[in-house]
């Protein structure tokens, strides 16, 4: 069940990954840190950012932004810069990409990577066009 989560750890997680979240994606995560979200073909778990405010909110957020971003940067043709905010528990991952002006701050438009063909897809241009579950 996802909780707010402090704007601390949002910046934690931002300079650990070397990246500014975009804004309507912080503003949904403060709210709902993690949860489902739904898209045409697809169910989504969102992966939170790590919160360390107590024991039960460490194991809540285990599977945190930048441990998930650093294993989906093990697969061959994952992107490079793509921080992996999602996952459909079938090996795609949700994508953020740094903004082609300003390569330290993440865009807005969310995409989908599907592992087994390493293809990039784009499925909305933020986060609030998304369906929560």
């Amino acid at each position: 069940m996802p909780f707010p989560v402090d704007q601390k750890y949002v910046h934690e997680t931002e300079t650990e990954l070397g990246v500014i979240f975009p804004d309507r994606f912080k503003k949904r995560m403060n709210i709902e840190n993690g949860g489902e979200i739904l898209t045409q073909e697809d169910e989504w778990q969102l992966f939170p950012f790590f919160d360390k405010t107590d024991k039960k909110r460490i194991s809540r957020t285990a599977n945190h932004i930048d441990l998930e971003t650093m294993q989906a940067r093990e697969w061959n043709e994952f992107p490079k810069s793509g921080i992996a905010i999602g996952t459909n528990g079938f090996g795609d991952y949700l994508v953020l990409l740094p903004d082609e002006n300003q390569p330290d701050k993440l865009g807005e438009t969310i995409f989908v990577w599907f592992h087994e063909t390493g293809e990039l897809t784009q499925i909305s241009n933020s986060i609030d066009e998304l369906i929560d579950e």
